[in-house]
């Protein structure tokens, strides 16, 4: 397993001391975001992941999550500590499995062989690294947390909906002809005043 740490070490943002998890500016957590996932598909799948600026990808707002036709994966997992959240990364099934190919260096047909469980645990895996890089950006900006086990979602028509207490960030991204979105719901955790890093 590769450690989530070890692809996010050069934080954009320099570290400094907030109140508020929503005192981060929304650019800032687009950046840690944008950060994160390029560097994950980068190093870990041979992928270039591209910010987009019109969704075009399994997640697209409220309504296409309720009536897309599209089967879907995506990876959830959950942080704690100064701030809570949950990060999802949401892949269409056929990119998810080139993805799941990449990473176990294996062809679509030994995938196939294998079934759902390999399938599930490497978006596991890449969710993890992603929501890790996130994690590590929160942790330099004075936000210390600690990650969940990751688990995965599979359907067609499903949407994500916050609790109210919680902020929503979504990202998109090209990956050649495919997209990816990353949605993170997050909120104030243990204590309202982090602590320095």
């Amino acid at each position: 397993m590769i450690h989530a740490n070890a692809l996010a070490k050069d934080s954009p943002i320099p570290p400094r001391s907030r109140g508020t998890i929503q005192a981060v500016p929304p650019e800032d957590m687009r950046q840690f975001t944008h950060s994160s996932v390029c560097k994950v598909f980068k190093v870990m799948l041979n992928r270039e992941a591209v910010p987009a600026e019109s969704p075009d990808s399994p997640v697209s707002g409220a309504d296409a999550d309720r009536t897309g036709t599209r089967d879907r994966i995506v990876g959830t997992i959950g942080f704690s500590g100064t701030v809570t959240g949950t990060v999802y990364l949401h892949l269409d099934l056929p990119f998810a499995r080139s993805c799941t190919c990449e990473l176990l260096g294996m062809s679509e047909s030994e995938l196939a062989d294998m079934g759902d469980e390999a399938l599930n645990d490497a978006i596991a895996e890449v969710t993890n690294m992603v929501a890790g890089g996130f994690k590590n950006h929160l942790c330099d900006c004075g936000f210390p947390c600690l990650l969940t086990l990751p688990s995965i979602l599979r359907g067609t028509r499903f949407h994500i909906a916050p609790i109210s207490s919680t902020t929503r960030y979504i990202s998109h991204f090209r990956c050649g002809g495919d997209a990816i979105a990353v949605e993170i719901f997050i909120g104030n955790g243990e204590d309202a005043q982090p602590r320095r890093p």
